[in-house]
């Protein structure tokens, strides 16, 4: 019988399946089935710092409701309040953000009591600052390794393309100099250079590089004139776009890679792997067609495996990559030309 397991990040999973990061794996009960359905390892849902803001927002409005009539307005506060405004939110603002990350350093606790699958904790952050502090209190909680969720839109006029990759190189060694547990990174790829930004990026000393964040895509709804989120979850041929950079990047790294996006079955995984990843993250496959996806996945490339003959998942990690393939450039435009002009 194949052997599924795989080493990432100096992390042992049983299969290269991980549950990625989102409202599945917000709750203990989920995270059980999670575990029992098969999966490698799970990231828990993102602590986010605009969770900490509206945090900090509630409690400010709470403050204010609480204020005789001719103190309230949060427009003239700094006129009217008989305290130092300054102050009072510095302190609601730490108030608020120890509030929400104990709660989710208990929740890691909790987990690792729970489920005995690698728990990979999940960063969102924007503040450098928060970013280490974060990190280091997540280390001391008992995740297992942590993933940075590291997602910035180049729509800034006023910012070059090298002022955003600073911000990421920058958490990057901030991060790697509080813990001691891995330390991957969820990229984006709004990059001029993804490519060598990657390369360096895995030199940095992180541990893993995962491809890629799917962001948020905005629709117009033409009838109420608004504007909407109609493609919450990825699609199965989504996978694609992932695979053509797994396999470019593959052997160029110094760190592991992992596919996220569009891996909706095991087939799908078993590109990616092929291509050079270590592992692969399943999100929306479990939103739309439950968490027994994780096993589908699990069976699949275990059968496949045994037929082809892989006795473990090394056997054919990286096989397709653009460094082993016999035609490199097919992982470029070629294809495109071949496609449409014929060029054999």
């Amino acid at each position: 019988m194949a052997d599924l397991s795989v080493n990432y990040m100096g992390l042992t999973l049983k299969n290269p399946i991980i549950a990625g990061s989102c409202g599945l794996t917000n709750s203990i009960r989920e995270l059980r089935e999670i575990a029992d359905h098969g999966a490698g390892a799970v990231v828990l849902k993102s602590i986010f710092e605009e969770q900490i803001r509206h945090e900090t927002d509630k409690l400010l409005n709470a403050e204010d409701s609480r204020m005789d009539p001719m103190h309230k307005g949060l427009g003239n506060i700094m006129d009217t309040r008989p305290y130092d405004f300054e102050q009072a939110y510095d302190y609601i603002s730490n108030f608020a953000k120890e509030h929400t990350l104990n709660e989710y350093l208990n929740f890691i606790t909790e987990a690792k009591k729970a489920i005995d699958i690698p728990i990979i904790a999940s960063i969102n952050c924007v503040t450098p600052y928060d970013w280490h502090y974060f990190a280091r209190r997540i280390q001391s909680a008992g995740a297992d390794a942590i993933e940075l969720n590291i997602y910035i839109l180049p729509s800034n006029p006023d910012r070059s393309g090298a002022d955003n990759e600073k911000v990421i190189f920058d958490v990057a060694e901030a991060v790697r100099k509080m813990v001691t547990i891995p330390v991957s990174i969820k990229v984006s790829y709004y990059y001029s250079g993804l490519a060598r930004t990657m390369i360096e990026l895995s030199n940095t000393g992180i541990n893993g590089l995962v491809l890629f964040n799917r962001p948020f895509h905005p629709d117009i709804n033409i009838n109420t004139m608004e504007v909407t989120a109609e493609h919450l979850y990825s699609d199965d041929n989504e996978y694609s776009h992932t695979l053509r950079w797994m396999a470019i990047l593959a052997g160029r790294v110094g760190c592991d890679l992992v596919a996220s996006t569009g891996i909706h079955n095991y087939e799908a995984a078993i590109k990616q792997i092929l291509a050079g990843a270590t592992a692969v993250q399943m999100v929306s496959a479990l939103y739309k067609n439950g968490l027994s996806q994780i096993t589908d996945a699990v069976k699949g490339m275990e059968t496949w495996m045994d037929q082809k003959g892989f006795a473990s998942v090394s056997d054919f990690r990286g096989k397709m990559s653009q460094a082993n393939v016999a035609n490199p450039a097919e992982f470029e435009r070629v294809q495109f030309m071949k496609l449409y002009s014929k060029i054999v």
